[in-house]
């Protein structure tokens, strides 16, 4: 019975390591557009860790690497055109990202409001 109880304790310990999600941080940047777009409006909803929502605009007029950054279905802004190179390659490739709100600031500067980081996930 002993090693019955083992044997179910390593197996169900296995099934837990295989469901175990990886995630490398990618980038850390400000969320650029927060001014523009539904950020105002939503402040007091927003929290840190919140998951956020990427999505590519290969075709945005003013950037082919635009990453539109969402919460909740609603638009906050993108990530900054000169750092979203490698996350919209990434993205192009078929590689799963994730995203979060790191850090939320008070700060007349809308560039120093939100920190989001982004994930590629393994």
């Amino acid at each position: 019975m002993r090693r019955l109880l083992l044997i179910s304790l390593l197996f169900c310990l296995s099934l837990a390591v295989q469901a175990t999600e990886v995630r490398i941080l990618v980038q850390s940047s400000p969320l650029a557009g927060f001014q523009y777009h539904s950020g105002a409006a939503l402040w007091g909803q927003l929290a840190e860790d919140d998951a956020l929502s990427l999505v590519r605009e290969p075709r945005n007029p003013h950037d082919a690497n635009a990453v539109r950054v969402e919460w909740r279905g609603q638009m906050l802004g993108y990530l900054p055109r000169k750092e979203n190179r490698a996350v919209a390659a990434a993205m192009d490739g078929g590689e799963a990202v994730a995203a979060r709100i790191a850090r939320l600031r008070e700060h007349r500067n809308p560039w120093q409001r939100v920190l989001i980081e982004v994930f590629v996930v393994l």
